[in-house]
């Protein structure tokens, strides 16, 4: 974490960052005071990604590096990187991301002929599969129900909840406090990590909702 005057923020660290949710993602928590590092394989596309979130982030909240950087300089990890990807991403930066929260995004999800499903995962659920992986770490899943879309546009209003999953009830906490820091967004104590699964097979659910009414539908929990 760091300090401005006595405003203390904290460093996002973003591994698969150049997509369109983690872009998004470190677009919404640049604008809500938050220090973000955009991550890749490729330093080049970080910091061409970097630079196109910093266009409409306060001067200095974004910058760019490798994924191993990334990892060791953040005080929380979101994991965006495609599902493919994901179980290697995470084996190959596991020393560097011991002792940090990572919150995990990602949803596996299969695309055939239009239509969205969910993808069966051994170890249960994508953020499962990033407990096993990450034993030194904490792992919170949260964040898939949110359209990149949306994230990527600083004008317009996000009206969601943000279901958030894990069994570290502090590292729970932070991440409920994080997704209350962007506008119109609501953190919701979803239980202990083994409940991610619902969170991200509902993703697939979302997504025909959408390409059906041509919408970028999300998740409100009422009655709580």
């Amino acid at each position: 974490m760091g300090v401005i005057g006595q405003e203390i923020f904290v460093i996002i660290g973003f591994l698969g960052g150049t997509g369109p949710e983690g872009k998004g993602l470190a677009l919404r928590f640049a604008l809500a005071g938050d220090q973000v590092i955009i991550g890749s394989r490729d330093k080049a596309r970080a910091d061409e990604a970097a630079a196109s979130v910093a266009e409409y982030a306060p001067e200095g909240s974004v910058t760019g590096g490798l994924n191993d950087e990334v990892a060791s300089a953040s005080d929380v990890v979101f994991v965006a990187v495609p599902y493919g990807g994901h179980r290697a991403t995470l084996e190959s930066l596991r020393e560097f991301l011991a002792g940090k929260v990572v919150v995990d995004v990602v949803a596996p999800l299969v695309f055939k002929r239009g239509i969205v499903s969910a993808t069966r995962v051994e170890d249960g659920s994508a953020a499962l599969e990033a407990k096993a992986v990450l034993p030194n770490s904490t792992v919170v899943a949260a964040f898939q129900n949110v359209s990149a879309e949306d994230l990527l546009e600083p004008d317009t209003s996000i009206e969601s909840d943000v279901i958030v999953c894990a069994d570290d009830a502090d590292a729970k906490a932070m991440v409920i406090g994080l997704a209350d820091s962007i506008p119109g967004i609501r953190g919701v104590d979803g239980g202990g990590l083994q409940n991610a699964r619902y969170v991200e097979d509902f993703t697939a659910m979302l997504l025909n909702i959408n390409r059906i009414y041509k919408a970028h539908s999300t998740i409100k929990i009422v009655g709580i």
